[in-house]
């Protein structure tokens, strides 16, 4: 049974666009179709596509992260939005009424009954909604089709779905799907952007739904406690995550000024404390300094790691957080190192 809202919809829906020609039909779902839609004033939507750090399908979470921020903004509504984690499904929650919008793979929505899908977005995803919101479905739909058709939409598939591949050898035009924010928050730092860029392709290959066992989230896999301390609360949110770990890495960073070090060696001790800690690069430091060697020069540092291993280094009064296992850190450094040579390789300044 169609409900008397439901037949209002279709049929101005139907008159309008018989009345307007295709290039107004965008600013007619702006306004008009997209309001009547979602009753309350935010859209809560969960992405339920798994993380897709080494997925080979591209960073499908994050093209609709972006395609969903645009359809609130459409809709004049405001939106949260979480990722699920492993075994984390939030259909139930959909069912419920506590989302308004699950996104799936499409293999997923043949298995549950009580929703309704949308048309594909990007390749291998759509938006589900309860049985009991067809408007919802309808609004959509109306606005998928349409946007799909924009340059906006064109150039998102290309950035999340044709990303760059620091493996292969061909160039490219962008980096990643993120590259004016990497541009903006590296101008803040004082850094190439492709040296950023580097960080965050180590950290989570550009994936905004990537998370560690430890409960580091996000592109640059930044610790929920390191976020509050710089008052960033959303670390799914591309420029939230982004601005939380560069303001971390300035904070890093400037513990090295008025020492005896060149820019890139700075670069260099940023990058592993980042990684460690700033306690355990100082530890190394130290030890550095007692064997002789130069406390500034990240190579020489690097002499000291295997030392920090043993037991026989807890008799270092230099050394407070005891031993140090250092493998992961140095592996770290040099492979943003080999990262960076290959971005600046493929993609202009």
């Amino acid at each position: 049974m169609v409900s008397k809202r439901t037949r209002r919809y279709l049929v101005a829906t139907v008159l309008t666009f018989i009345a307007v020609t295709a290039s107004d039909r965008a600013h007619v779902i702006e306004s008009s179709e997209s309001k009547e839609s979602f009753d309350s004033e935010e859209i809560k939507c969960a992405i339920v596509l798994g993380n897709d750090m080494y997925s080979s399908d591209g960073l499908n979470t994050g093209f609709n992260y972006e395609l969903l921020g645009q359809f609130a903004r459409t809709a004049k509504r405001d939106l949260s939005i979480v990722t699920a984690h492993t075994g984390e499904n939030y259909l139930d929650s959909l069912r419920e009424g506590k989302i308004d919008i699950a996104v799936i793979p499409p293999s997923e929505a043949e298995s549950h009954d009580g929703l309704m899908v949308s048309i594909k977005t990007g390749d291998n995803s759509v938006w589900a909604v309860s049985k009991e919101a067809p408007d919802e479905i309808m609004a959509i739909n109306s606005w998928i089709s349409y946007y799909e058709k924009t340059p906006e939409y064109s150039s998102a598939k290309e950035r999340f779905f044709n990303a760059y591949n620091p493996h292969a050898k061909s160039r490219s035009s962008h980096i990643s799907p993120y590259d004016s924010l990497i541009k903006e928050y590296a101008g803040k730092l004082g850094w190439d952007w492709r040296m950023l860029a580097a960080v965050i392709y180590q950290e989570s290959r550009f994936s905004i739904n990537s998370y560690s066992g430890r409960g580091a989230a996000g592109l640059m896999q930044v610790m929920p406690s390191t976020a509050e301390y710089y008052g960033i609360h959303d670390l799914t949110d591309p420029e939230e995550n982004i601005k939380a770990g560069t303001m971390h890495l300035d904070r890093l960073q400037k513990m090295f000024r008025g020492q005896d070090m060149n820019e890139k060696e700075k670069v260099l001790f940023t990058l592993a404390s980042y990684n460690a800690g700033e306690g355990r690069i100082a530890d190394c430091r130290n030890l550095a300094e007692v064997r002789g060697l130069d406390r500034n020069k990240w190579e020489e540092v690097v002499q000291v790691i295997p030392e920090m291993r043993l037991d026989s280094i807890f008799k270092e009064d230099c050394v407070k957080l005891g031993k140090f296992q250092g493998h992961e850190t140095i592996n770290y450094v040099d492979s943003i190192l080999d990262i960076y040579s290959t971005f600046c390789a493929i993609c202009p300044a």
